[in-house]
């Protein structure tokens, strides 16, 4: 009789188990994290070719309400809504930029420049709807700020979430940002060739930028999107350019020097007006902008031409259509409404502000010029033209961007020597005033300092390779005795000290160990 062996449970290997299997709602994303990273420049090309297209509608969309909506909004004959629509509008988008978007406030291209060297290429989606929107409802109630400083955030913005969506390295995200920004300009200006220049002379830094080839499709794309929609139309008017005489171009030279004083003042009177507010107590930031909306209310109370954006009236100074007293009166008032809008915290840019002072200064100037020796003078509209270079680039400091985009405006090349003329004469004088551009010194108010110049492209390791985020911070609030207890009991050096608004200072154990100067002995 055969025996049979009973194996013993815990001896029997049990059968391996058959494999997971992935859900079938999971192999399309494995599908396509394959072909990108087997393709990703091609994936990158048509990245490009999109982000033209999405930012060329959303600035045509950004045209089309400012302008609409703004017309509608603070009709000329009424005199009440006129004072009214600019409060009512500062005071409700004040209170939406503080309470949902504080990143969405002034101007948009120094946060730009930060989302590219300081934040990993990262603009969130809050920070895009925001900027949309809370500009176009500024812009749209007669605030006199401009639409492409937002309209280059928005652009960069809709660049960088597409990137971090479709699962983009971080350096393929980062290289998103000037492809997004140039997109913007190239649609809200109808200048494509500008755009590439500004995107790679301001936001990167560096005109021969790997990126170049992008940046050139964005362009292109978003200004073909512009002509499809709007047609083909300049942003600008402008009747043929003409040099009547040499000796015209001392009087271009002195628009030069005008524009550089005036560059000047606008830069300085500005940063010193949103250095004062920015001092104010934190409660108060969310009605600070109304400051700006009743300024511009009370002026437009009796110089309507005050509100908005202004390219209609810059239309009629190109074309000789505006009276010598009211372009002088404009050129005053507009500077003083847009330092105190922008300085207050409204969302708004000061490329189109900075277009409009340029033409009230040239038309002034050409209309003396022509006045005095009409024979040998051209029309006050060339002049004009002229100013608009020369304040962007005192203001903005993009001279090349500046020659670009004027020589696109008018598509007439007997513009650029008058042109180059005043643009370098403007842009010394004003950075001999005011040393730090501008972007760069509104990023400083923000606590942000950026890489300038070479720095930016330095080889290397980078600061972001060797950063770790803080496990310990230091309240601001906290005496020097608590301090010293947290710091003793830590293996650390030194810490980042932190208030309300974030890093305010870096303190090390020496430092606080050292007496302050009340508590030092004294010799005598």
């Amino acid at each position: 009789m055969a025996t049979v062996t009973i194996p013993d449970p815990s001896e029997v290997t049990p059968a391996p188990a058959p494999p997971a299997r992935t859900p079938w709602w999971h192999a399309p994303g494995r599908q396509w994290r394959a072909f990108r990273d087997q393709r990703e420049d091609q994936v990158f090309l048509v990245l490009t070719l999109l982000i033209g297209a999405l930012v060329g509608l959303i600035v045509v969309a950004f045209i089309l309400i400012t302008e609409r909506f703004g017309a509608r909004l603070y009709p000329v004959a009424s005199t009440y809504r006129r004072l009214l629509v600019p409060v009512v509008g500062s005071l409700a988008m004040g209170y939406l930029l503080y309470r949902f978007f504080p990143d969405a406030r002034g101007s948009g291209v120094p946060q730009t420049k930060a989302a590219l060297w300081a934040r990993g290429g990262r603009i969130s989606f809050a920070t895009v709807f925001g900027k949309f929107f809370c500009t176009s409802a500024t812009l749209a109630c007669g605030i006199p700020l401009g639409r492409e400083g937002p309209a280059v955030q928005v652009g960069s913005g809709i660049a960088s979430m597409l990137g971090r969506y479709l699962g983009l390295k971080p350096e393929k995200v980062k290289a998103l940002i000037p492809v997004g920004a140039a997109a913007a300009i190239a649609a809200a200006f109808n200048t494509p060739l500008a755009a590439v220049v500004f995107a790679l002379e301001e936001v990167v830094g560096d005109l021969h930028a790997p990126v170049l080839g992008s940046v050139v499709l964005a362009s292109a794309t978003s200004w073909g999107m512009l002509r499809l929609l709007l047609g083909n139309d300049p942003l600008f008017q402008v009747p043929q350019y003409q040099l009547v005489h040499p000796g015209e171009l001392g009087i271009y030279a002195l628009l030069g020097v005008l524009g550089g004083f005036i560059s000047a003042a606008f830069t300085r009177l500005l940063l010193s007006m949103r250095s004062w507010f920015l001092r104010r107590p934190q409660k108060t930031v969310w009605f600070q902008p109304v400051a700006g909306g009743l300024t511009v209310g009370v002026m437009a109370c009796f110089v309507p031409q005050i509100l908005g954006v202004g390219y209609k009236y810059v239309g009629d100074v190109l074309n000789g259509g505006m009276a010598l007293k009211l372009m002088l009166l404009l050129l005053a008032l507009k500077l003083f409404a847009v330092t105190i809008s922008y300085a207050s915290g409204n969302a708004g840019g000061i490329f189109g502000p900075s277009l409009f002072l340029g033409a009230m200064l040239g038309g002034t100037v050409g209309t003396l010029a022509h006045h005095v020796a009409p024979g040998y003078v051209a029309t006050p509209g060339a002049y004009a033209l002229v100013g608009m270079g020369a304040a962007f680039a005192g203001i903005v400091r993009a001279p090349m961007t500046s020659v670009l985009m004027i020589f696109e405006i008018t598509r007439d090349y007997a513009v650029i020597v008058p042109l180059m003329i005043s643009n370098l004469i403007s842009f010394f004088i004003s950075s001999r005033f005011q040393r730090e551009p501008i972007y760069e010194v509104l990023a400083h108010q923000d606590g942000i300092h950026l890489p300038t110049g070479g720095a930016r492209i330095q080889e290397g390791r980078q600061v972001y390779q060797a950063m770790h985020a803080a496990t310990e911070v230091l309240d601001a609030h906290a005496t020097v005795q608590e301090a010293l207890n947290k710091a003793s009991a830590s293996r650390l050096h030194a810490w980042p000290v932190c208030d309300e608004s974030g890093v305010v200072a870096v303190v090390s154990l020496s430092r606080l160990q050292r007496p302050s100067p009340k508590e030092r002995p004294s010799n005598c």
